[in-house]
């Protein structure tokens, strides 16, 4: 699928790893810092890693906060991955509250350091984990292609808590914990996976956004 997505550059993502399977699914990567880009994009991709405030802040303090902000009232389709997912919420609980996006009410809180039995996990969860449908379902966005049980990469210590469960569209298991996967909101959707290392699962998830 041949179109374009302007990949915020702001210094807090993995940007060649996700714009090589972008190009690998047809696509053209445009990376940008500059506002007005990020408001005239055909597609708005918002990567991230690290702590969420510093994300913010430098999201901020490159005048890109309200940039992002504008390109999601338009329409057009956008995806955050990772922190770029946590980033469509309210706020975060990491190192004290700081405020997101808020293309989504709730917050991102951290992912319990047991299971469900009350014996001790790992945090960060690191790893492969099943999908499954959330109380969103994948009907109409880009999750429609792939099937309930098929497996996606994840690297997190932190997970959205949408106050509506319908923004939900994926969850994943965690020792007993149902742990958002995934968003959506109208053109708006969200990976706390990487789809960009989720090999040919996450691969079908980004063509399906070239084509959304």
């Amino acid at each position: 699928m041949s179109a374009t997505v302007t990949v915020v550059d702001y210094e807090c993502g993995n940007l060649f790893s996700i714009s090589r399977a972008i190009e690998h699914c047809g696509g053209t990567v445009a990376l940008t810092s500059d506002p007005e880009a990020v408001v005239g994009a055909d597609r708005l991709l918002l990567p991230g890693v690290g702590a969420f405030g510093a994300a913010m802040d430098t999201l901020h303090a490159r005048g890109l906060f309200d940039a992002v902000l504008e390109f999601a009232d338009s329409g057009r389709p956008f995806l955050g991955v990772c922190v770029g997912m946590q980033a469509m919420m309210d706020y975060s609980e990491e190192f004290g509250r700081n405020a997101g996006l808020g293309f989504i009410a709730g917050g991102v809180a951290p992912i319990p350091d047991t299971g469900i039995d009350g014996a001790p996990h790992p945090v960060p969860h690191i790893g492969w984990a099943p999908l499954s449908p959330g109380p969103r379902g994948w009907d109409g966005t880009i999750f429609d292609t792939i099937e309930p049980g098929e497996a996606v990469y994840f690297v997190h210590s932190f997970a959205a808590r949408p106050d509506e469960s319908g923004a939900i569209a994926a969850t994943c298991d965690y020792d007993g914990h149902a742990v958002t996967a995934a968003l959506a909101h109208g053109s708006l959707f969200g990976c706390q996976f990487h789809p960009e290392k989720s090999g040919p699962t996450g691969l079908r998830i980004i063509d399906r956004f070239l084509a959304f």
